[in-house]
């Protein structure tokens, strides 16, 4: 059995990083992704402007140690990036004692596939360096 997950998209806003009591470097991010919108009949339709319409969703990812200080140096809002990890569902019960839930990106690897700002540059090959 097997938990994959796979997203391709843009960072909604800068990363927020921060370390644990322990020593842990921890860095959330949110990856916008997006798919065509259908209509109650299930057909893609056009927007106002003549594009096929879209639907966004927006997907909490988390990177731990090493890749979490490379994601919080490198990656800025709008970013276009490819994370690949595992599904991970959380509860809790809030102050007022009601259960709520959960559910992030454990990232095991962040390709970074534009620089920051949504900008993009084909011919841009460089990657960021490896930090430990």
């Amino acid at each position: 059995m097997t938990n994959i997950a796979i997203l391709t998209g843009r960072i909604a806003r800068d990363p927020e990083t921060r370390e644990t009591k322990g020593g842990t470097n921890v860095t959330g991010i949110t990856v916008v992704t997006d798919r065509p919108a259908r209509d109650k009949d299930g057909k893609t339709y056009k927007d106002e402007n003549g594009y096929t319409a879209k639907e966004s969703e927006f997907h909490r990812v988390t990177c731990f140690n090493g890749l979490a200080k490379t994601v919080g140096l490198y990656c800025s809002k709008g970013q276009l990036v490819s994370v690949q990890g595992r599904i991970h569902y959380t509860q809790w019960e809030d102050k007022d004692g009601v259960t709520r839930y959960g559910t992030e990106i454990l990232a095991d690897k962040v390709d970074f596939l534009s620089r920051g700002n949504g900008s993009s540059d084909e011919n841009d090959n460089t990657e960021a360096p490896e930090i430990d």
